[in-house]
């Protein structure tokens, strides 16, 4: 898996082969076949790992934000610039498009959904934040906007980053006196 990871960060996906994986892990073709199914499923696997790796590191840049507004700035910026975010989307058309791997991508995603859910409400306890929607309601916005994002940039849409506001799709916020 780190090895599939690191080759389809470091080429375009249609240019990894399963031997070249293998080659790189140490192990026979057959051997990462037998595991993921198809090259198409290990592809999946390695996407979401990497986009967890990533998580980690957009984690840190939530802690260190002062307050609400930094908070959904820094997360925000970060999530697009995530190396990973680019194969996520792959993975995701990939899986819609074969609905064999649409189990493969549910796990996945669920898997994120929930990580995200618990950092952020761990995040809102230590800091006294809110938001003002339910926390999975908030998490899955804020994935799919960064989904989206993602999509439009690779599609050539014209523009930038910042022509989204995947901030505004956050909705923490300081709880206030009345909220106490």
């Amino acid at each position: 898996m780190d090895s599939a990871v690191k080759l389809y960060l470091a080429t375009p996906s249609a240019e990894v082969s399963v031997a070249a994986i293998a080659t790189d892990a140490g192990v026979f073709p057959n051997q990462v076949t037998y595991y993921f199914g198809s090259k198409d499923s290990l592809f999946i696997h390695a996407a979401f790992l990497a986009l967890l790796h990533d998580a980690e590191r957009v984690e840190a840049i939530g802690h260190s934000a002062g307050c609400p507004e930094s908070f959904r700035r820094n997360m925000a910026r970060a999530a697009l610039m995530l190396p990973s975010m680019p194969l996520v989307v792959r993975a995701l058309a990939v899986g819609t498009s074969r609905p064999a791997l649409a189990a493969v991508v549910d796990q996945h995603l669920n898997l994120l959904f929930r990580q995200s859910e618990r950092y952020l409400g761990r995040l809102l306890k230590q800091r006294q934040w809110e938001v003002q929607r339910p926390m999975l309601v908030e998490t899955r916005t804020f994935w799919s906007a960064a989904f989206g994002a993602t999509l439009l940039s690779q599609a050539g849409v014209t523009g930038s980053g910042s022509d989204v506001d995947l901030a505004g799709t956050l909705t923490v916020r300081a709880k206030t006196a009345e909220d106490s």
